[in-house]
């Protein structure tokens, strides 16, 4: 077991007084048999009501409420988390689905079909081409074909800090060569989905001593439902699979569904935001 916490700040300075608007706020890592909370704090200024509640996918999300003016928000996250998947490679994959390709079963489409392939969005056929250009993946266990494609990213994407707002079309990504580390994740999903695989995208956190790569921010990746074993993460940042290290706070079936502050405020449009995170190792 592996204990990490993680501090996150957002604030906000704004020209004038402004009146904010309900915040929805992702920042609570989701829990299950290989993540528990130990200990969880919210700190917002100005105060704020807050109401909880799961979305569609299950993710914690904060409902922050505001009644004064104010010229500023601070938004402060610090969570103890405990990890357990320490041997994520140490898993079962079911009889039917060793080797590539495979169908998933009935029962299983139904609940997976909003996370594999859609054939009219937008690059999608340039990934196939991409795709394609690897080598024969008939017969290839589908362990080893899914950490393949995540090596392929590591090694043939440069990684690139990128400020601005949204993900790069998975098109983009393989035009300029380079991403950041949720336009990576990304490109995985868009091929794994090509290869009919089911595929997500997961924000949350990484413990690294990688300064370059993830000082002072957020993390995403890609997971992939594999009959047997269940979601899988995949990093194609790092070129890994998911362990301890990552701490995983929202998954969807898209990018641009799960950003960890979402709000709005009716004032003078100008306002600047800063963002600080820590991941550290507690013992």
């Amino acid at each position: 077991m592996k204990r990490l916490k993680v501090i996150h700040q957002t604030s906000y300075q704004f020209s004038d007084s402004v009146q904010l608007q309900p915040h929805g706020l992702r920042l609570r890592p989701r829990e299950g048999h290989d993540q528990h909370i130990e200990s969880s704090r919210l700190t917002i200024n100005p105060p704020a009501s807050l109401r909880w509640h799961r979305d569609a996918e299950g993710n914690s999300v904060a409902i922050a409420s505001f009644d004064t003016a104010t010229n500023h928000l601070s938004i402060e996250s610090e969570t103890v988390v405990q990890q357990f998947d320490v041997a994520p490679q140490d898993c079962l994959v079911a009889d039917y689905a060793v080797n590539y390709p495979f169908n998933y079963l009935e029962e299983d489409r139904a609940s997976l079909s909003c996370y594999m392939a859609n054939a009219t969005s937008p690059g999608c056929a340039s990934v196939g081409n991409w795709v394609g250009e690897g080598e024969d993946t008939q017969g290839m266990p589908i362990f080893s074909l899914l950490l393949q494609l995540n090596q392929r990213i590591y090694q043939g994407i440069a990684y690139r800090v990128r400020e601005e707002e949204g993900v790069q079309s998975p098109q983009q990504t393989l035009e300029y060569g380079t991403g950041s580390c949720r336009d990576m994740a990304g490109l995985f999903m868009s091929a794994a989905r090509r290869l009919g695989f089911a595929a997500r995208f997961v924000s949350g956190y990484i413990y690294t001593n990688d300064i370059v790569v993830q000082s002072g921010s957020t993390h995403a990746w890609a997971e992939v439902f594999i009959p047997g074993a269940g979601w899988k993460g995949f990093d194609p940042t790092f070129g890994t699979l998911v362990g301890v290290e990552h701490i995983a706070v929202a998954v969807a079936r898209e990018p641009q569904s799960i950003p960890p502050i979402a709000g709005s405020f009716y004032g003078t449009p100008f306002s600047s935001m800063s963002v600080n995170v820590w991941v550290l190792d507690v013992g």
